[in-house]
This record gives C-alpha cells, sequence and structure tokens, in this order.
C-alpha cells in the first residue's frame, strides 16, 4: 500500500522521498571497476556514459557537444537558447550580466529558423550525435526546421509535459502521439513526476521520458509554482509504469532519464537504482573550464518572460582553477566532495554494490535514511 499521511480532515497525501533520503546497501559480491560497464543504449545509439548533457547554454555548445561526445555522453542543444537567436552567441555569453532582467532581455529576441538549421549542421559536421531541445511550445513551429537538417534525436523539454499540450491558438498546441507517430528519429519527452504521465508519455511513442524538471541550486519552481519532484519516488513510479507498458506492448521499452537534484557521483548512483537509464545533468557540468556559462548555470526557466523560475548561481570557482569536463565526467580527481569524476564513482558503486551493468545495477536494494 501507498505510504500516506492525513494532512487534515478528510485528506490525505503520500509521502514521496528525494535521493538524499535513501541509500545503498552492498552485497555479498564486490565486483572490481574494470569490470563494470557503464554503456547506454537509446535506439540506435550507444554512448559510453549514462550522460545527456542538459539542453542549457551556460553547459552546452556546438563545441562543448564534441567533447561531451568525446567522453561518452550525449549533449542536446537548446533549439531556443543563444545559438538560434544570436550570430555570435560566444560573444553575447561573454558579456552577459548574470541577472534575470537581463536574462530575459537576450532570450527575448526571436529564434532565427536559418540559425537553427545552421547549428543542426555545424554539430553533424564536426561528427557528433546530433541532440536539439525544443519546447512543446515551439516544437510545431521549429521541429520541421530542425528535421529537414537531419537529427539524431530530438527532445521535445518544458518543466511539465503531457501527452497532448493545448493551446488557445489551435495550430500551437501539440499532440505528441500523432507528431511522433510520423517521425524517422527517436524522440525523448518530460519531463514528468509520476506514474499515470509516465505512462502517457511512453504511449506516446516516446523512446525516453525524462523524469523531473531540472532541480538544481538556482531552482525556484517550487516556490514559484509549487511543484517539486522527489525524485527517488518518482523514477521509482515510472519504472512501475515502464515494466506495465512493456507487458502491454509484448516488449517494448522506454528509457527513464533523470533530471534534477543530481550534484554528485553517489546522486547519479541512487537515481540509476531507482530505475533511471541515464541522467540528465547540467549545474554538475557548469563548473568545466571549457563550459560556455563561465562558471555560471541557468536553464530555460530563468529566462521565461513572464514568470521566471530559476536564478543563474555561481560555482564561484576562478577561472584558472576550474576543472575540465574530463575531470568532472571520468576523472581522475583530487576532489573528494563526489562533485568530479562523477562516472568513475559511479562505477566504483556498482562494482562495490555487486552489478556489472546498468540494467542489473536498477536492481540494487535501497534503504530509506534520515536526512543528513
Amino acid at each position: 500500500m501507498p505510504d500516506t499521511v492525513e494532512i487534515g480532515l478528510g485528506r490525505s497525501a503520500r509521502r514521496a522521498y528525494h535521493l538524499d533520503e535513501i541509500a545503498l546497501v552492498p552485497t555479498r559480491r564486490t565486483r572490481g571497476s574494470s569490470v563494470v560497464s557503464t554503456v547506454w543504449q537509446i535506439d540506435a545509439h550507444n554512448f559510453a556514459l549514462p550522460l545527456v548533457a542538459a539542453p542549457s547554454d551556460a553547459v552546452v555548445s556546438p563545441d562543448t557537444a564534441v567533447e561531451i561526445e568525446r567522453l561518452g555522453g550525449l549533449a542536446v542543444l537548446d533549439g531556443e537558447g543563444l545559438w538560434t537567436r544570436y550570430d555570435d552567441a560566444a560573444a553575447e555569453l561573454s558579456a552577459l550580466d548574470y541577472d534575470t532582467a537581463t536574462l530575459q532581455r537576450v532570450y527575448a529576441k526571436p529564434v532565427s529558423p536559418d540559425l537553427l538549421r545552421r547549428r543542426v549542421n555545424e554539430l553533424r559536421a564536426s561528427g557528433v550525435r546530433v541532440a536539439v531541445r525544443l519546447s512543446p511550445q515551439h516544437t510545431a513551429e521549429l521541429a520541421p526546421h530542425v528535421l529537414a537538417e537531419g537529427v539524431d534525436l530530438l527532445v521535445i523539454q518544458g518543466t511539465v509535459i503531457s501527452a497532448e499540450h493545448v493551446a488557445d491558438n489551435e495550430t500551437a498546441g501539440l499532440n505528441l502521439k500523432t507528431f511522433i507517430a510520423d517521425l524517422d528519429v527517436p524522440v525523448l519527452v518530460g519531463g514528468c513526476a509520476n506514474y499515470q504521465t509516465a505512462l502517457h508519455l511512453m504511449r506516446t511513442g516516446a523512446a525516453g521520458v525524462i523524469i523531473g524538471y531540472g532541480a538544481h541550486l538556482g531552482s525556484t519552481t517550487h516556490a514559484a509554482l509549487g511543484i517539486d519532484v522527489p525524485m527517488a519516488t518518482a523514477l521509482v513510479d515510472a519504472a512501475a509504469a515502464r515494466r506495465d507498458y512493456l507487458d502491454e506492448t509484448g516488449g517494448r521499452y522506454v528509457h527513464l532519464v533523470a533530471y534534477g537534484d543530481l550534484s554528485t557521483g553517489g546522486d547519479i548512483a541512487k537515481a540509476l537504482a531507482c530505475g533511471a537509464d541515464a541522467v540528465m545533468l547540467g549545474d554538475a557540468l557548469a563548473a568545466a573550464a571549457n563550459a560556455p556559462g563561465h562558471g555560471h548555470y541557468w536553464d530555460a526557466t530563468a529566462a521565461h518572460p513572464r514568470v521566471p523560475r530559476a536564478v543563474v548561481t555561481d560555482h564561484g570557482i576562478p577561472a584558472g582553477e576550474r576543472p575540465s569536463l574530463e575531470e568532472l565526467l571520468v576523472g581522475p580527481t583530487s576532489d573528494p566532495t563526489g562533485e568530479r569524476n562523477l562516472f568513475g564513482a559511479l562505477r566504483r558503486v556498482m562494482g562495490k554494490c555487486g552489478y556489472s551493468t546498468v540494467k542489473e545495477f536498477q536492481k540494487a536494494e535501497l534503504i530509506v535514511q534520515e536526512t543528513r
């Protein structure tokens, strides 16, 4: 039975858990890191790491996309970010004042379909897998430009997404099921937070579902909208939806990508143990020396023209001391906080818990603990 508590006369609420409220339990058998595989495959695409770099201008540029793929992950370019609004986006980023009003101003410039096409071509010419994020509100308008130039994976992502986006303007609405049915490329959709929404999104034909809205230190979505995603519970619920959908379809597997409250190797490990196939990282990568945000992080919600729901965070690391993306992702590192060599830590904990692959690791034993 679900763990529920009574919050008043005649009204109960379900108890849910964040990742910092659970812990992993090692088994009787351990494995060396050298025999542990973190390989992740979605559709026909294989990656050495179960990593999707979040579509934030602070993290992903055409240049960093190349480095992220070299290290084993998948970088997602924001199709509605500065790279598709400004010809010299790097100059805009270098001159940026990191406050909400400035972000709203620079993101007020319309997306250029020609620039969007050019960025897709730049990514393809660099030899990386091309993944582009569009919001549900603008997918119908911008997706034809992205698809015409050829993408390997399309990401349709908002704070909260449903199988059908309804708008006042009938042409702006988006029915994901009919939209995805006409595509030849895999689609990753999200975010969502519960069993029912995850199941509905799986039934659209999506190859993967994003769980969470990217909560990080600068997020104010909980304060502004009252929405929160206890990631451990949300992932376990979505994994249950995936099992039911697997039975319903006779074997169609949908990938789960955790997005939010992920800053250490331990967070990543617990997200995978709760059922995720991969994690989407944003703030955790912003400290890299070559990140386009120069040590700062923000997501698309920070520049919302009417209801901004995040502030810019600053990692506070002097320019000459910022780690490389390689140190952050695969090490080695001399930093003991767990915020660097994220996937080296994942390999180690998988070995200590006795699992060789991510799929096996999803069966790891979990316990509930007091928040520290």
